[in-house]
C-alpha cells in the first residue's frame, strides 16, 4: 500500500491523538500547530511539525499542503481559527478536507462551505478517522486490545458473487466475517449470521474481526 501523507493541522489532544494513530498506521504525517510547546512535544512522533500560522495561505503554500493526500483541522480552541484555516486550505486547492465540529451549529456551517468530511470530538473516534484516512474504502473501524479490529468496509468487487467458503476469509487471511449488510432501497440491512453459501453481493458491507495487521493485508490485496 503507497504511504498516505497527510497534515493534521491543531496539536491538541483530538489532534494528537489522530496523529499518532496514523503514524502507527504507517502514514507520513505532518504536524502543523501554532503553538511551539505542542510542535516541539510532538517532533520526535511525528515524520515532521511545522509552528505556523494555518489560517494565511502563503505559509501553507510553503510547505506543499496541496500536494497531501489529505488535511485534518483538529483545531478546538478557536472555530473563528478553524473557519479561516479551512478557507485558506481550500484557496490553495486541497482536495480532502476533514474538519472538527463541535456542535451541530458548527457542522451546519461546515457543509455551507462544501466541507463534506467531519469529525466528532470525542477521542475514542479517532482509531476510525485515522483508518478511513489510510483506507478510504473503511466505514467504520474500532480498536480492541492486543491489536485485533473490528471493521466494516464495502464489500471489495474481488468478492462479489462469491460464497464466503470459495471466498476463505479464515483460511487466506485469518479473519472473521461478523455479518453483512446488504443494501436494499437505500439503505442496508444486516444479513445476520453468515453462512458458508452466503454470496457477496455488489453493494454489500462487510464487517470483519481481526488483528489490523490481517484486516490490513486483505483490503491491500483486494482493493
Amino acid at each position: 500500500m503507497q504511504q498516505k501523507k497527510i497534515a493534521v493541522i491543531g496539536l491538541g489532544r483530538f489532534g494528537t491523538a489522530i496523529a499518532r494513530k496514523l503514524v502507527g498506521l504507517g502514514a507520513d504525517v505532518m504536524g502543523i500547530d501554532i503553538s511551539e510547546d505542542k510542535v516541539e512535544d510532538l517532533k520526535d512522533v511525528l515524520t515532521y511539525t511545522v509552528c505556523l500560522d494555518s489560517s494565511d495561505p502563503k505559509a501553507l503554500m510553503s510547505q506543499n499542503i496541496p500536494d497531501m493526500d489529505a488535511v485534518v483541522i483538529a483545531i478546538g480552541a478557536s472555530f473563528q481559527d478553524l473557519i479561516l484555516t479551512t478557507y485558506a486550505l481550500q484557496e490553495i486547492g486541497v482536495e480532502r478536507i476533514i474538519a472538527r465540529a463541535q456542535d451541530e451549529v458548527q457542522k451546519r456551517i461546515l457543509e455551507k462551505m462544501g466541507v463534506r468530511e467531519i469529525m466528532s470530538i470525542e477521542d475514542e473516534v479517532s482509531n476510525g478517522v485515522a483508518q478511513q484516512l489510510i483506507n478510504p474504502s473503511v466505514l467504520m473501524a474500532v480498536q480492541l486490545p492486543d491489536e485485533y479490529e473490528i471493521v466494516e468496509i464495502s464489500a471489495p468487487s474481488s468478492l462479489w458473487n462469491e460464497k464466503l467458503s470459495e471466498i476463505g476469509l479464515r483460511e487466506k487471511y485469518k479473519l472473521n466475517l461478523v455479518t453483512v449488510l446488504r443494501h436494499e432501497k437505500d439503505t442496508h440491512h444486516i444479513l445476520g449470521v453468515p453462512y458458508p453459501d452466503t454470496v457477496i453481493e455488489e453493494g454489500d458491507l462487510i464487517i470483519i474481526f481481526g488483528l489490523m495487521d490481517d484486516i490490513e493485508r486483505f483490503m491491500d490485496i483486494n482493493k
